[in-house]
């Protein structure tokens, strides 16, 4: 994401100076306790727990700066592959942790099942504008949220762009789920999960190798994050986080949520229920849809959005990062946002969310939560993103966004 639309953690040159904002501060930590509060007296505790674990992805996205989309671009268009291997880190963490579980079908003694899709052409093709519009709108889905909630305000914008092409991808889905289709395949069934952990684990490896020769080819080095300002207990609550280290974290709290949830950590389904329920509240027969046809939908459609696990946790991304936000001393939105950055956030946006539609799920339910799982769908998801991303990244500088390249020495 670009500097311009991120409230992400500063330089190390300008992080130390930065005070808490207090009442920034109160307002998220008062939003997530007594968000908690009233879900567990109000729904049941498990559902406040999972706003909590909502609340503890923000924090770490923020902290770490951990996003999809910046980590994608930089390497397309300068080499650097510090954050993609972070990636691989977080899913070799996460497929250690899931395939023993989902091969035994529980854990702790809670049913679990992974997030297994079919890859068919509406896979393909979703996920391919879900990577072109990363780069228009400026984030993937978990980076939308978080970066909402650490102050940007262009992102206000990818958002609701965001939730109105998720509901128009729920709307069409039954047209595209017709094309043709391979099956859902779980890795993890198909080839039993020890032989299929030895296979993805050997994938990253190798993905996490080609970032690091295309990267020394380009720079003759690794390049290195800066110093941080803080150390200890400071720099915990405070951050920058190492990015490995929000890798890490981002994979244990996915494995608690496998088995808070019973299935993995998604996203946009929550988009396209609030979505849906917007244009059923202003006249459309959304409950029509082939996309709302099975009861459990329709319990979904009709019922409070806070039954609904995405939502609760989306909402605690959004707190969680306000509280990080805070803690750095980052947040202060800027209302201003330029027209051709704004139009690229609503044409991202659209994208973002129809194209997620498409491929069951986005960069965490398909991609993260996909490939952790052991589905094939995951491993297609991530091929036909990764080339959305490239002409996405291409096409930036039309809106006048920043493609960011560190100078080249000579090396």
């Amino acid at each position: 994401m670009s500097s311009s639309a991120v409230a992400s953690p500063l330089s190390a040159g300008n992080r130390a100076s930065l005070t808490i904002n207090a009442p920034a501060t109160f307002a998220a930590a008062a939003g997530i306790i007594g968000g908690a509060a009233l879900l567990g007296a109000v729904i049941n505790p498990r559902q406040a727990a999972l706003y909590v674990l909502g609340a503890a992805l923000g924090l770490v996205l923020y902290h770490a700066a951990f996003g999809f989309t910046s980590a994608w671009r930089v390497f397309i268009a300068d080499r650097r592959g510090e954050g993609l291997r972070a990636q691989m880190v977080m899913l070799a963490i996460a497929s250690v942790l899931f395939f023993p579980a989902l091969a035994a079908g529980t854990l702790f003694g809670q049913p679990v099942a992974g997030n297994v899709s079919p890859a068919g052409i509406g896979v393909v093709f979703g996920a391919f504008i879900f990577g072109i519009g990363m780069q228009l709108g400026g984030g993937c889905a978990s980076g939308t949220l978080y970066t909402v909630g650490g102050g940007s305000t262009r992102m206000l914008i990818t958002l609701a762009a965001f939730i109105a092409g998720s509901a128009i991808g729920a709307a069409h889905l039954h047209w595209w789920v017709a094309l043709p289709s391979l099956p859902a395949i779980s890795l993890v069934k198909t080839w039993g999960p020890w032989t299929a952990l030895a296979f993805q684990l050997a994938v990253f490896a190798l993905i996490a190798a080609v970032t690091v020769v295309f990267e020394k080819r380009r720079h003759g080095r690794l390049i290195t994050a800066d110093p941080s300002p803080r150390q200890g207990l400071a720099r915990f609550l405070r951050g920058p986080w190492p990015i490995v280290a929000g890798a890490v974290a981002l994979a244990l709290l996915n494995f608690v949520t496998l088995y808070l949830a019973g299935r993995p950590w998604g996203v946009t389904s929550a988009f396209a229920l609030w979505g849906s329920k917007i244009a059923a509240a202003i006249g459309f027969d959304v409950a029509s849809w082939p996309y709302w046809s099975s009861p459990a939908r329709q319990a979904e459609l009709t019922g409070s959005i806070f039954n609904d696990i995405t939502t609760v946790m989306d909402f605690g991304i959004i707190l969680g990062a306000l509280l990080a936000a805070s803690l750095a001393g980052r947040f202060a939105p800027a209302w201003k946002v330029p027209l051709r950055s704004a139009v690229a956030a609503v044409a991202g946006g659209l994208l973002l969310g129809y194209g997620a539609r498409l491929a069951y799920g986005c960069n965490i339910g398909a991609y993260f939560s996909g490939i952790a799982s052991g589905s094939l769908h995951g491993w297609v998801w991530l091929v036909a993103a990764f080339a959305g991303n490239v002409l996405g990244t291409r096409v930036r500088p039309l809106f006048g966004l920043e493609v960011e390249r560190v100078k080249l020495t000579g090396c």
